[in-house]
């Protein structure tokens, strides 16, 4: 009885996970550009690394699988994201590590977090 039970439960919940995808609708944001530096987010809020001088460590820790982030010159950190599940983002702001960036895309702020889809990148003076 126990099994079958169990054997039900496991049924009904892997059934249930393409469901739960379906309803996360995509969150409305907004169209904005922003300037910044790439920072690695593990580092810069653990320790205030950042800069020339961290650029190697914010690449190793980004092939390391940690997120980069863009500060805000009014000091607000975006993390970047996208819509798709599945999509990682460094890849787009691997070669502007610690550099300064001009930003275009979709934002959101959920629970605190500010997030950017990134639709375009490019190197800011």
């Amino acid at each position: 009885m126990l099994k079958r039970i169990l054997a039900a439960t496991a049924v009904l919940a892997c059934s249930a996970l393409p469901l739960a995808a379906q309803g996360h609708g995509a969150a409305a944001g907004d169209e904005m550009t922003i300037t910044g530096q790439v920072i690695d987010l593990n580092c810069y809020t653990t320790n205030g690394a950042s800069g020339a001088g961290h650029k190697a460590c914010a690449q190793a820790c980004a092939k390391a699988g940690v997120p980069y982030g863009i500060l805000s010159s009014d000091g607000t950190i975006y993390v970047p994201v996208s819509s798709k599940p599945g999509d990682p983002q460094n890849s787009k702001l691997a070669q502007y590590a610690e550099g300064k960036v001009k930003v275009t895309g979709t934002h959101r702020s959920v629970s605190g977090l500010h997030t950017i889809e990134i639709k375009t990148v490019s190197a800011e003076s």
